[in-house]
C-alpha cells in the first residue's frame, strides 16, 4: 500500500511540475523583457536586446538550458546535431543555472565554452523569463532575421517544426 501511494504521490507531483504549452504564442517580445540583463562568461552585463541585435540579420535559435538538468542534458546531443545541420543559423545558450559558479563549471563540463553562452544572475523570475511564459527547461525557440519570435515554442531540439521554421525563414 505504501509504494501505492508513494507512485501515486511522484506521479502527481511530476504532473504538477510539467512543461505547458502557453496559451498565446507570442511572436514578439515586450520593452521589458528586452531590457532584461544577463551575463557572460566573463562576468559582464548584456541585454536581450544587445544579443537580439548581435544576431539580426541571422536566423537565430534560443536554447534555455542548464547543467543540473538531466532533461537539457539528454537534449544536449540533439541540439549539436540541429546546430551541425544548421551552419546558417546562429545559436545562444540562455543558463538557469544557481549561481556564476555552477554556470562557469557547466560550460567546461558540457563542452559548451565556444558557444554563444548567458546567464540569468537575476534567476529564474525575470522580465524576459515571465514573458516568454517560461515554466520548464529545456526550452527552444527561433527568432527571425528581424528578431520576431518565429517558433515560441518547442521542448526538444528535435521537434520537427523548429527545423521547419528554419527552412522557411532559410528560403
Amino acid at each position: 500500500m505504501r509504494k501505492l501511494l508513494l507512485i501515486f504521490m511522484v506521479g502527481l507531483f511530476g504532473l504538477s511540475y510539467a512543461q505547458k504549452i502557453p496559451a498565446a504564442l507570442k511572436t514578439g517580445f515586450s520593452k521589458e523583457a528586452l531590457k532584461q540583463k544577463l551575463e557572460d562568461e566573463d562576468g559582464k552585463t548584456i541585454t536581450i536586446q544587445e544579443i537580439l541585435d548581435q544576431h539580426k540579420g541571422k536566423v537565430l535559435v534560443i536554447d534555455f538550458w542548464a547543467g543540473w538538468c538531466r532533461d537539457c542534458l539528454q537534449a544536449l546531443p540533439k541540439a549539436e546535431i540541429l546546430e551541425k545541420n544548421n551552419p546558417n543559423v546562429d545559436f545562444v545558450f540562455l543558463s538557469l543555472e544557481r549561481s556564476k559558479e555552477g554556470f562557469d563549471k557547466s560550460l567546461v563540463r558540457f563542452n559548451m565554452k565556444e558557444k554563444d553562452n548567458y546567464w540569468f544572475a537575476s534567476g529564474w523570475k525575470n522580465d524576459f523569463n515571465n514573458y516568454v511564459d517560461l515554466n520548464w527547461i529545456p526550452r527552444y525557440m527561433v527568432i527571425d532575421q528581424k528578431s520576431a519570435i518565429a517558433k515560441y515554442y518547442a521542448i526538444s531540439p528535435d521537434d520537427p517544426e523548429i527545423q521547419q521554421t528554419i527552412d522557411k525563414l532559410l528560403k
